[in-house]
């Protein structure tokens, strides 16, 4: 498996310093928060756009995906919600990153049935498009859709295989959700998984990879037994928690607990 960071951790940072961290602490790739408070966003040019494709290249770090916030069970018209998909995938390809995040985001006035065929109608629609790209549209396990069993009512529909899932393991345990139970519903979907540590359920001030209660070892047993080779991207939520400690100062111990429990794993 190869290890990467979200730069959700280190907000607005300039992406010469996020080439420079992942370089010096040994990480092989970095997820980019997209959003228009970050260096990278949906409105870059493309000089612009070269350029970030190409100081990542320079350090041979990868560009796993772009963290975008597209909610694809949103209540209301399915236009805004595919444009904001596509110019998410036209970034994607520019930077020639494999894969882009979407967020569930039902609301809790729709009934779950309604939710679920909106979002697979949406993510239909979107993957042919990102299917011309080369890239792969990853729900996200996360706000109405947290747990795996909600997460494939929307992508078994799709049946595409440019619309996969992205395994945030804090939602699918918040969701009460065993991590075999997890992997066993989006296996066949997965793209990547984002891993973190928290304090409980009531408090998820991110903390160093380890020292909380998430089951980040069971995870990583359970990926390498059933011989999944992808990547694990530590999301660290300093931007939602101004007093986290700051990513910078964990990266290293980060890298140095993924690998350990890759090599016990093995």
């Amino acid at each position: 498996m190869k290890l990467a960071f979200s730069t959700l951790g280190v907000p607005g940072l300039p992406i010469s310093d996020v080439v420079r961290l992942a370089a010096t602490h040994g990480y092989h790739g970095v997820e980019l928060r997209t959003h228009p408070e970050e260096p990278v966003h949906t409105g870059l040019d493309l000089t612009a756009r070269a350029g970030v494709a190409a100081e990542f290249k320079t350090a041979g770090v990868e560009i796993l995906g772009l963290a975008g916030y597209a909610r694809v069970a949103a209540p209301g018209d399915d236009e805004p919600v595919l444009a904001e998909i596509r110019e998410l995938l036209g970034l994607a390809r520019d930077l020639g990153a494999p894969f882009i995040r979407v967020f569930p985001g039902g609301a809790s006035e729709q009934a779950p049935e309604e939710a679920d065929a909106t979002a697979a109608r949406r993510l239909g629609t979107a993957a042919e498009y990102a299917a011309d790209l080369g890239v792969r549209i990853l729900l996200e396990t996360h706000d109405s859709h947290r747990t795996g069993a909600d997460a494939i009512r929307v992508l078994g529909p799709v049946g595409h295989r440019q619309a996969g899932a992205l395994w945030d393991v804090m939602h699918t345990w918040l969701g009460g959700e065993q991590p075999s139970a997890s992997y066993a519903a989006l296996s066949p979907f997965l793209g990547y998984v984002q891993v973190k540590d928290i304090a409980s359920a009531d408090d998820t001030t991110p903390l160093p990879l380890g020292a909380g209660v998430l089951p980040l070892t069971e995870c990583v047993d359970l990926l390498s037994r059933e011989g999944w080779d992808g990547w694990l991207c530590w999301e660290y939520e300093k931007r939602w928690y101004e007093a986290a400690e700051p990513l910078e100062g964990l990266l290293e111990a980060g890298r140095d607990y993924l690998s350990r429990l890759l090599n016990d794993a093995a």
